[in-house]
């Protein structure tokens, strides 16, 4: 911008201040008629004035400080509302209503945070002295913790999210993807949610809670639920399922992707009864002796090959109140062979004998704990007169051999191909990603504290950060930007700005900063 003098037909000048783009100019401000030179000296002084205030510059600021220094306390790093702000104002959770605006404003400091500085919700306190200049006591944080999480609150935030993957994936969602995952504490004390469990991250002597999550395809999230510690993980999906139905009113209801831990009869008869179609991993090694029979007569010649065997069966299953009740299901069972996989399988088994062959040499009382462990107990062969003994069962262990290397899918949609159900499936480690960010780039664990409100806040704020981290990993893809995307966040702590009598005014992006920034923001959906 700069301040232009128009000579007038009627003698009089003009004061302008004029913006020059792709060399077009624009008036931006006209500052008055001067027909004298007295007025021409006010009406320049004040036009420069405005243009200090229109586009204010590094100078003009050095200028409106004097005689003070400019130094460090009038720089800001503005990256993260800059860059994550606006991430997280595209998905909508500015618009989720805290009835108070300085809740608000927490709550977005808490998920930024969690991105730029992860870990304890005492983090928080350098978040804001560093990039906001601000002091906060962290009881202030805690019972912020105490009031954000409540069933209300929670699903507006969880369809804020929903909305947006929806509107990601064009109104189409047709394949989702669940699992469940465990997250320790470092408190060895038990309630009602933190109970002592199997534990995925190998912390058994730890109470724990499970993270339930849905995804798409690509990894963008869907839905969550909190579980206790100790729950069965495929008790699970019946439960998440029915709330992720009732929240969002799905017409079209996605093909449910799960791996075994969720194939359970009362799993698939839900499935069933609701018309959910879903992809199941099979426990090709554990099926009936009929199906083991007619897999072991298919040719498994190389890597690739696929067979289909069609399944109709009768499924004993118990319903709500817990009776019996059958269900008559056609089912495809999927089969796929790796020469990789049946190597490890063999591996597996080998180590497996051997451990059961050195423990029957040196005593042959097999303990329930051995007989516990699948792959020690599907070997023994139980022998019985006056006394109880233990002994390797060469035909269940060439069985076994047959099937090495063998991977099986169970689906009731008939509708995909054999390809499609085996690509889907393989595609789930993408929600396996998710806990991997959350756990690593995100530290949703150990958690750290106790009540039962701020354990599910944390994880409600851990959701949103996971959503504003893959809408920003999304935004930077399309761009194609010739960066590992993890350093981007450093380019972004690296974004700085002065304040002026005018607001905060960023300084100059690099080239890179300039990247991110168009990519963010130039980016049409």
């Amino acid at each position: 911008m700069y301040i232009r003098k128009k000579k007038n037909k009627s003698g009089s000048i003009s004061i302008q201040i004029i913006q020059k783009k792709h060399s077009h100019y624009k008036v931006v401000k006209t500052i008055g008629c001067a027909k004298n030179k007295k007025e021409l000296e006010e009406l320049l002084q004040e036009a420069q004035k405005q243009l200090v205030r229109l586009d204010p510059t590094l100078f003009d600021y050095a200028e409106a400080v004097a005689p003070k220094k400019l130094s460090n306390k009038h720089t800001k790093v503005i990256g993260d509302e800059f860059i994550l702000g606006k991430i997280f104002r595209d998905i909508g959770c500015h618009t989720i209503n805290f009835k108070k605006p300085n809740k608000k404003e927490m709550f977005r400091y808490l998920v930024l945070s969690r991105l730029l500085y992860p870990g304890s919700k005492l983090y928080l306190i350098d978040y804001l002295m560093i990039y906001k200049k601000e002091k906060i006591d962290k009881n202030k944080i805690y019972r912020f913790l105490d009031t954000i999480y409540s069933d209300k609150l929670q699903q507006q935030i969880q369809q804020c999210v929903f909305h947006h993957t929806q509107k990601i994936m064009q109104d189409h969602i047709t394949i989702s993807f669940y699992d469940v995952t465990t997250l320790y504490f470092e408190s060895e004390s038990e309630d009602d949610l933190r109970r002592i469990g199997f534990s995925k991250e190998g912390k058994l002597a730890r109470p724990q809670i499970q993270l339930g999550l849905f995804t798409t395809l690509q990894g963008y999230p869907l839905s969550y639920e909190v579980y206790e510690g100790n729950k069965y993980e495929g008790h699970t999906l019946v439960d998440i399922l029915q709330k992720f139905q009732a929240r969002f009113h799905l017409q079209q209801k996605p093909i449910v992707v799960a791996d075994r831990g969720m194939l359970t009869n009362e799993n698939i008869a839900y499935l069933q009864n609701n018309n959910y179609s879903y992809i199941l991993a099979a426990r090709i090694k554990n099926i009936t002796q009929e199906l083991k029979a007619k897999i072991i007569k298919l040719p498994f010649l190389d890597d690739g090959v696929i067979h289909t065997i069609e399944i109709e069966k009768e499924l004993q299953y118990k319903d709500t109140n817990n009776e019996k009740q059958t269900l008559k299901l056609k089912q495809r069972l999927i089969l796929t062979y790796s020469s990789q996989r049946a190597k490890k399988d063999r591996y597996n088994r080998e180590k497996a004998l051997q451990k059961l062959k050195t423990k029957i040499e040196k005593s042959n009382n097999i303990t329930k704990d051995d007989l516990k462990r699948s792959s020690y107990a599907k070997y023994l062969h139980l022998q019985k007169d006056c006394n109880v003994y233990f002994s390797l069962n060469e035909t269940k262990i060439q069985e076994d051999e047959k099937l090495d290397g063998i991977k099986g899918f169970i689906t009731n949609d008939w509708t995909l191909s054999p390809q499609d159900v085996i690509t889907h499936y393989n595609n789930q480690y993408e929600v396996e990603r998710a806990f991997r960010i959350s756990k690593t780039d995100l530290k949703i664990r150990p958690i750290y504290h106790r009540l039962q409100t701020r354990i599910k806040a944390h994880i409600l704020i851990s959701f949103v950060a996971y959503a504003v981290y893959k809408e920003f990993e999304r935004k930077i893809k399309a761009a194609k930007l010739d960066i590992k995307f993890k350093l981007t966040f450093d380019y972004i702590k690296t974004m700085y700005g002065y304040q002026s009598p005018f607001g905060v005014e960023p300084y100059e992006l690099d080239s890179i900063q300039q990247q991110i920034y168009d990519a963010v923001y130039n980016s049409e959906s």
